[in-house]
């Protein structure tokens, strides 16, 4: 398979980013916000969901997830100095703010966790940036609500 390369400059293109970052693992300190360029990155290992469901290897990632136009970070759940936590990511989305095209983006985090990006506009961006790796292991879900 050939490297992802995505951008997302609205909701539905977000979206697809969202998709193809679910399940992906990183450490806190893989995350870092570039207050002066207004730019948030997050390095993770991301699950090849793209590949298939019914494969009996599955494979994962590194990507990089790029989301600028970011004028603040706030975090609920995470200890910033805690670099080696480990989080897995389970959704990105949207929420509209007062003044389109303005809102915050939520990085969705599994045991509550999340981070919020007061951003301009959407703009993100998310491409692999390493070879893929063979896992045995394929992310699990609770059925139901």
């Amino acid at each position: 398979m050939d490297s992802l390369k995505l951008i997302a400059l609205d909701e539905a293109d977000l979206a697809v980013i969202s998709a193809c970052l679910q399940d992906a693992v990183f450490k806190t300190g893989d995350t870092q916000f570039l207050g002066k360029d207004s730019v948030f990155t997050l390095e993770a290992n991301r699950f090849v969901w793209e590949e298939g469901r019914d494969k009996k290897t599955f494979e994962r990632r590194r990507a990089l997830l790029v989301i600028k136009q970011v004028r603040s970070v706030k975090s609920l759940g995470i200890k910033p100095k805690d670099s080696d936590t480990v989080h897995s990511l389970l959704a990105l989305r949207f929420l509209s703010g007062t003044e389109a095209p303005a809102g915050v983006i939520e990085l969705v985090l599994s045991g509550g966790a999340v981070i919020h990006l007061d951003v301009t506009c959407i703009e993100v961006q998310l491409a692999d940036i390493g070879g893929g790796w063979e896992t045995k292991f394929k992310p699990r879900h609770p059925r139901g609500g």
